[in-house]
């Protein structure tokens, strides 16, 4: 008997989204932009002392390989082939620092992710050396010195790990952020692999000069980072190199983009003044603001959107970063287990529909834009008797919404034409009650996309675009119109802004909570 034929869909795109919580592989259909199958695996964190969050990098590598492998299957039973896949995108989570031997391939240390905090002693030292006039920090990378950034995580590692101390001695370790690691590891790692990291990415190290797109001398000097150990920056679209082993062998990795500037290109927002806004681990908003480098009064970050292709521009955003958005859902479900699973929060909320005055800041790793207080912890505030786990449940949500506002309100300043209305993404846009909520707190619609997986789409799109792949069109009238789900505000106005002001008095009573001395050595 012959063999059922395959379907024919056309060239197919794949995408790495490696995210803070979860890793997954995506394959979308090139001409559409449909969705055609996936598969995702949820990725350890580990804390080894308070403020400290770490990933196995290992276990990162080994998440990708299998969510590849399961997607590829998944594909074979719905008759499409897989030698169909043309290209691969990368895009992943951005700042998390990675230092490996080139010799072994192996890390020469834990993962240390974004969202750590051991480097507020390191960030504090070097601020004393930056002169008060001239914040040069600041102006050649657009960011705040901050624990955020991976410059300061590489600084602790340096001066804390002996073996990479060693291993850069004798010039067999690399750094880099998730992206250099899979992409070196995935094109033959020890064995050939390619050293390279994307623009979007290497802005937000703290040692990229966002204005010549190279590592800065100065910068790298600064911070004490031996050049030798960075890798090549590229575009956002090019062919890096060909996957080494697993069912895509010979495929071309040739999209590369930090989570954020990806979401960015998969919402289309191509356009200057168009912005997104993404709900993952944490909540980031970004704002493209065209050729121009625009820098914030407003406690904003300017940073790389993207560029896609070697000879073509560069673009920048405005970007707002909360720290904890999803994370609060994941700590109310691991640590305080009043929820078994993330999406059980929205039958909770909905039983109250209201927070009944509790509000909840979780300031877990310091407060972010626009405040930059790393002393800041979380904090429930306005319990009474009454309150019960629906109440708390309500205000995590309500509290994503505010952060989001506290961005938003920033970016109105800064860019001086305030947003009509809001395009979102992520995970957490699934759930309704907090789509409605953002609505009411910020007075403006909520868009959303029906397929929200933006992030993985932009890296696809990155991927299929690059020269000598060239089965995805960028071009305005080949992107394929996108159906919307819109949420419209329902409160009036005036209880909007009460809500509003009472959350920042919360806030207010969550910063300078910590002194250095007790989060350094491990001391609750």
């Amino acid at each position: 008997m012959a063999a059922p034929k395959k379907a024919v869909l056309g060239p197919l795109v794949g995408a790495v989204d490696q995210g803070t919580s979860s890793t997954r592989f995506l394959v979308f259909n090139s001409k559409t932009a449909e969705l055609l199958s996936h598969h995702q695996v949820e990725i350890k964190q580990e804390f080894p002392k308070e403020g400290w969050v770490e990933q196995d990098p290992k276990e990162i590598l080994q998440s990708v390989y299998e969510c590849i492998e399961k997607t590829c299957e998944k594909l074979g039973q719905l008759n499409i082939d897989i030698s169909n896949i043309k290209a691969i995108g990368v895009s992943n989570q951005r700042e998390t620092t990675v230092v490996w031997d080139k010799l072994t391939g192996e890390p020469l240390y834990n993962a240390i992710v974004w969202l750590d905090l051991r480097t507020q002693s390191t960030v504090e030292n070097l601020s004393k050396r930056i002169p008060g006039n001239n914040n040069f920090v600041k102006s050649k990378t657009g960011l705040p010195l901050s624990t955020y950034f991976s410059a300061v995580k590489l600084r602790w590692l340096l001066d804390n790990v002996e073996k990479v101390q060693k291993a850069v001695r004798e010039d067999r370790a690399l750094f880099g952020t998730i992206d250099s690691w899979l992409i070196w590891s995935l094109t033959g790692g020890a064995n050939g692999g390619v050293h390279c990291t994307d623009v979007t990415n290497a802005s937000r190290t703290m040692l990229f000069n966002i204005h010549s797109l190279e590592w800065d001398k100065d910068l790298c000097q600064f911070f004490g980072i031996p050049k030798k150990i960075l890798p090549n920056v590229r575009s956002s679209s090019e062919i890096y190199g060909l996957m080494k082993a697993g069912a895509l062998e010979g495929v071309p990795i040739s999209g590369c983009l930090g989570d954020q500037s990806a979401a960015l290109v998969g919402q289309m927002c191509f356009r200057d003044g168009q912005a997104k806004n993404t709900y993952g681990t944490g909540c980031f908003l970004l704002c493209n603001t065209g050729r121009k480098c625009v820098f914030s009064d407003h406690g904003l970050l300017t940073t790389v959107a993207y560029k896609l292709g070697r000879d073509k521009p560069v673009y920048y955003a405005l970007e707002g970063s909360v720290a904890i958005a999803g994370a609060v859902i994941r700590w109310l479900r691991d640590n305080l287990g009043i929820i078994s699973s993330s999406d059980e929060i929205e039958k909770l909320a909905k039983e109250v529909g209201t927070s009944y005055g509790c509000y909840f800041v979780p300031a877990f790793s310091g407060l972010y834009a626009p405040y930059w207080d790393p002393s800041a912890r979380g904090i429930i505030c306005g319990l009474t008797q009454f309150t019960n786990k629906c109440h708390i449940a309500f205000a995590a949500l309500e509290a994503v919404c505010f952060q989001t506002r506290e961005i938003l309100d920033a970016m109105n300043r800064d860019c001086g034409i305030p947003l009509s209305h809001l395009q979102v993404d992520g995970g957490m846009t699934n759930n309704k009650i907090l789509m409605q909520l953002q609505a009411d707190i910020l007075y403006i619609p909520v868009v959303k996309p029906s397929m929200p997986e933006t992030t993985a789409l932009g890296a696809a799109m990155a991927a299929g675009a690059a020269e000598g792949v060239g089965v995805w069109s960028l071009e305005p009238e080949d992107l394929s119109a996108v159906t919307m789900e819109r949420f419209e505000p329902q409160i009036n106005a005036e209880e909007s802004e009460i809500r509003f002001s009472t959350w920042k008095k919360a806030v207010m009573k969550s910063m300078g909570w910590v002194t250095t001395q007790s989060s350094e050595s491990g001391i609750p």
